[in-house]
């Protein structure tokens, strides 16, 4: 009986074996069909690629440009096949597609931090969550939130002017604006105060720093994917830490505002309090997106879970990546000094030199300006990638991507290719005025990726940069220390400059407010 079992054994490891080496050998013959650069068995491309951030940046850019008909080509991960896309007609095939969805491996990395929300949760999850949660991002809530967004911008301005005060060598303009950004998402996204502008120190956002650091880092070395490893040979007791201090705050600030709402009776009291202080004083208070959750969440559609996880989600993407965004767009003005002096003369016919608030009448008005920062969103998408997991075959480019493969869309690449964008490396904001824009790809654009999964944030990410770049110019001129080309792009969660982009500024009005 011993030896047959064995026998028994050994030939079931040797048929599946054999399977395994079969349905290999198609996957390859499938994936081959694409072009790429050569690869070792087993290992596949992993020797090939960079292990500094820039030159693997570069290096992904230069094999996408040596690739380009179609704009897509494959690479290999020991024997799991990736195919990276950088063509607007590509692009459309995969983030036009209801089935193929879900995220890659990548958001992996992302779920101990904010578990299953919109960014990360598969399409079961995904598709009734987004239905719920699209009302809340409707302008008529977004406008309340302009408000935050003047008080947090001169605060910043604030800081700004006493340190010109002192000298002007070159501000680091990221680290005014990040801090910033993250009083604002904090604020706008549960309701409380941070004060990171005047406290950058504080556990909270050291902590948030510190994981962005960690799964990036993580992300890049493919050995510490596995969870076990990580824990292991990574920084897992590391993003434990700063996970308690992030998921503490969150869960405290939700059971202090149901608290809250409770003692005043309930959300339809709260509600009518909010008519009632219009009414009387033409204010009126402004609701977070976590009062809209609580709100959702006693109607029995979500859990304290999917509040937690959508909290931490508005904080993941609502503060990093537009201050990326207006870092970059800063840059590029200040390198373009004649595009910044129309910005000028727009805000200008704004406010003149009046020191009030932008209104929301305002932040339309600023059109110009939407086409610069929309212009440095296209040269720097925060985003280096928006991944998708195929659960099917399908056809792109005249090619067929196997099931269990993953696509990467590149907005960089998309971004510039000649076919949309001529003269892609040239700053020109003019590509976005109406008369330029009519009839250009829809998929030819996208730093906020497309389709059904494109970002719920968006108007909210370009409202709030309209607001805060447009207090920095309507008080001072703006100059790039470092030309363009001698500033360098490197992916890491976003789009990040390989050194810090230095601002001299030149006051053009004083601060009343100060």
């Amino acid at each position: 009986m011993g030896a047959v079992a064995v026998a028994v054994v050994a030939t079931g490891i040797i048929t599946a074996l054999i399977c395994w080496i079969l349905k290999l050998k198609k996957l390859i013959a499938l994936v081959d069909r694409f072009p790429g650069p050569r690869y070792f068995p087993i290992i596949g491309n992993i020797p090939y690629f960079k292990k500094d951030p820039t030159e693997f940046f570069e290096q992904t850019i230069g094999t996408a440009y040596a690739y380009n008909n179609p704009r897509i080509f494959r690479i290999w991960m020991f024997w799991y096949p990736f195919f990276v896309v950088s063509g607007a007609e590509e692009a459309e095939v995969l983030l036009s597609s209801t089935k193929h969805i879900n995220k890659g491996m990548e958001y992996r990395m992302l779920h101990p931090w904010m578990g299953l929300g919109l960014l990360t949760s598969d399409a079961f999850k995904w598709r009734p969550r987004r239905k719920l949660l699209t009302p809340s991002f409707h302008y008529d809530i977004l406008k309340d939130f302009i408000e935050v967004f003047n008080q947090q911008s001169k605060i910043m301005l604030k800081k700004l002017s006493d340190s010109l005060d002192i000298s002007n060598e070159g501000f680091n303009m990221y680290q005014y604006i990040t801090l910033c950004a993250l009083d604002i998402i904090c604020e706008t996204a549960m309701g409380r105060h941070v004060n990171a502008q005047k406290n950058s120190d504080s556990d909270y956002v050291r902590a948030i720093y510190k994981l962005n650091r960690i799964i990036h880092e993580r992300q890049k070395k493919p050995h510490l994917w596995p969870n076990i490893i990580f824990r292991l040979f990574g920084k897992g007791k590391e993003q434990e830490e700063c996970l308690k201090i992030l998921h503490s705050f969150t869960w405290k600030v939700i059971q202090e505002r149901r608290e809250e709402v409770k003692q005043l009776g309930g959300w339809a009291k709260v509600l009518d309090r909010q008519i009632t202080d219009f009414e009387m004083t033409s204010q009126k208070r402004r609701l977070a997106f976590l009062d809209l959750l609580l709100q959702i969440a006693e109607q029995g559609k979500l859990t304290d879970q999917d509040i937690r996880e959508e909290v931490d989600t508005f904080m993941f993407e609502g503060h990093d990546t537009t201050s990326a965004g207006m870092n970059w767009a800063l840059h590029l003005l200040g390198c373009n000094p004649a595009i910044q002096a129309k910005v000028h003369e727009e805000l200008d016919s704004i406010f003149s030199d009046d020191d009030r608030d932008a209104t929301f009448e305002d932040v339309k008005n600023m059109t110009y300006l939407e086409c610069c920062l929309k212009e440095a969103l296209r040269l720097f998408p925060s985003v280096p990638l928006f991944a998708r997991f195929i659960n099917e075959d399908f056809d792109i480019g005249g090619l067929t991507i196997p099931s269990g493969s993953e696509v990467i869309v590149s907005p960089y690449g998309v971004h510039r290719d000649p076919r949309h964008w001529p003269d892609p490396e040239i700053f020109d904001p003019d590509r976005f005025l109406p008369k330029n824009a009519n009839g250009r790809h829809p998929f030819a654009y996208l730093p906020f990726s497309a389709g059904s999964r494109n970002c719920i944030g968006q108007r909210f990410a370009l409202m709030e940069e309209k607001v805060v770049v447009s207090w920095i110019l309507r008080y001072f001129e703006v100059t790039s220390v470092q030309r363009r080309d001698q500033i360098f792009p490197k992916a890491e969660l976003i789009i990040r400059p390989t050194e810090t982009i230095l601002i001299k500024l030149k006051r053009r009005q004083p601060l009343s407010f100060a």
